[in-house]
């Protein structure tokens, strides 16, 4: 899951994500800056709690955590869609039913608000086709209340079996060369 990104001063960066999902979200969000910084506009990342106007008292930290809990949080699943096998995700459904019943919020309209800002934020992330198409922009909403739309969390141990496509096909040749540093690129 090793992609190359080369600077106009021709040096180049290589960036290894631990899953697919998370090396395409890495790439996606690269273009976007890329995008912007070439239509000349300025890159800078937007505030989900400013654009959504959530209240202050809510804690997208505290709420990730509880989510996250072994006994209390949400399921993580191991779920079938177009011959994949998606390993520790689960539904929107999920998510919005679980912040309902957690009285995080009081109905389904205020949980899809929520759980947009737990995404936006990255906190959750879209795993396979129909929620990565709604985050991208392709929906009414960047999340989506159903059952066949699924996330994960991003330190859960994800992936996804039975994909492959020409993209992911690298030669080994492209990727020679001294390793400068080392270590791990991180979302906020």
């Amino acid at each position: 899951f090793v992609f190359k990104l080369t600077v106009a001063k021709q040096q180049e960066h290589f960036f290894q994500a631990a899953y697919l999902e998370e090396r395409d979200a890495w790439v996606r969000d690269i273009k976007k800056a890329i995008h912007r910084i070439d239509g000349g506009q300025r890159f800078a990342r937007k505030s989900t709690r400013k654009s959504i106007r959530l209240p202050e008292t809510i804690n997208l930290s505290a709420l990730y955590l509880s989510m996250k809990d072994p006994e209390k949080g949400i399921k993580e699943l191991k779920l079938e869609k177009d011959k994949r096998v998606f390993n520790h995700c689960f539904t929107g459904t999920c998510v919005i039913d679980w912040l309902v019943s957690s009285s995080s919020v009081r109905n389904r309209k205020e949980g899809l608000l929520l759980a947009s800002s737990l995404l936006s934020e990255g906190y959750l992330q879209p795993a396979g086709d129909t929620s990565k198409a709604a985050a991208e922009g392709l929906s009414d909403t960047p999340f989506l209340d159903l059952s066949d739309a699924y996330y994960y969390f991003p330190d859960s141990g994800f992936f996804c079996e039975g994909y492959s496509s020409d993209d992911d096909v690298v030669l080994k040749e492209e990727f020679r060369g001294t390793i400068v540093k080392q270590g791990c690129l991180l979302k906020q």
